[in-house]
């Protein structure tokens, strides 16, 4: 989706930004995640970063393997900065809000603020890559990627638009896959954490047939060989 604003290296973010702590969630450069805002601390968020101009907001999710207070439970260390592309609001005090991903960020200490909302200081550096856009997508396996797909919308019975699937870039087709699948905190964070596009679609396909392979029919044979 085309922004307002152009990031072309991680001097062009900034260093301190506001983050939404939300299991499950993975957001990706270039991907789009819509949201429901309605808690009152992230409601302040958004408004906040809307006065400010930047319109960033930093995704992560609370690490499952560290115990903490459940208001402000302990995060992983890499996460994904978005800018507010799209906000509506509801009329009854809610925003619906669809952020595009700029690039990952590693977070290197969270700051004591007097906001409601959490707030760290992160580093861009290591993922320079995620400012190229489409980098890498000659190296995915898409036929793999593809199969998997397939597979998977058999075993639950769902359908998809194919034509609209097979004309995806790599990057664009991998990443909202990675973003839209249901899968669970770890393996969202280990595609988050790929170091490139076509590792990312491996882990995509490894979980995805690990999934598959847990499904049995009622005669307790799998559904796909």
């Amino acid at each position: 989706m085309p922004m307002n604003a152009s990031y072309r290296g991680p001097a062009d973010l900034p260093k301190v930004i506001p983050v939404f702590p939300l299991a499950g969630a993975l957001l990706l450069p270039r991907g789009q995640m819509p949201l429901n805002i309605f808690e009152p601390r992230y409601l302040a968020l958004i408004d906040d970063a809307l006065r400010d101009g930047h319109r960033l907001i930093g995704m992560i999710q609370p690490d499952p393997r560290k115990a903490g207070p459940e208001d402000q439970p302990p995060l992983y260390k890499i996460g994904c900065v978005g800018r507010i592309t799209q906000l509506a609001e509801t009329g009854d005090g809610r925003y619906l809000i669809q952020l595009t991903g700029i690039a990952r960020f590693r977070l290197e200490s969270e700051l004591s603020v007097a906001t409601a909302y959490r707030q760290c200081q992160v580093t861009y550096a290591p993922f320079g890559d995620d400012f190229v856009a489409r980098r890498g997508e000659d190296e995915v396996d898409r036929k793999a990627v593809l199969e998997a797909l397939s597979d998977f919308l058999k075993a639950n019975k769902l359908k998809a638009d194919w034509d609209g699937i097979e004309s995806a870039p790599n990057e664009a087709l991998v990443n909202a896959l990675a973003m839209m699948a249901p899968y669970g905190a770890a393996e969202k964070q280990a595609m988050l954490e790929a170091p490139d596009l076509k590792t990312r679609a491996e882990i995509l396909v490894a979980v995805t047939k690990m999934e598959l392979a847990k499904v049995v029919t009622p005669d307790g044979e799998p559904p796909l060989q």
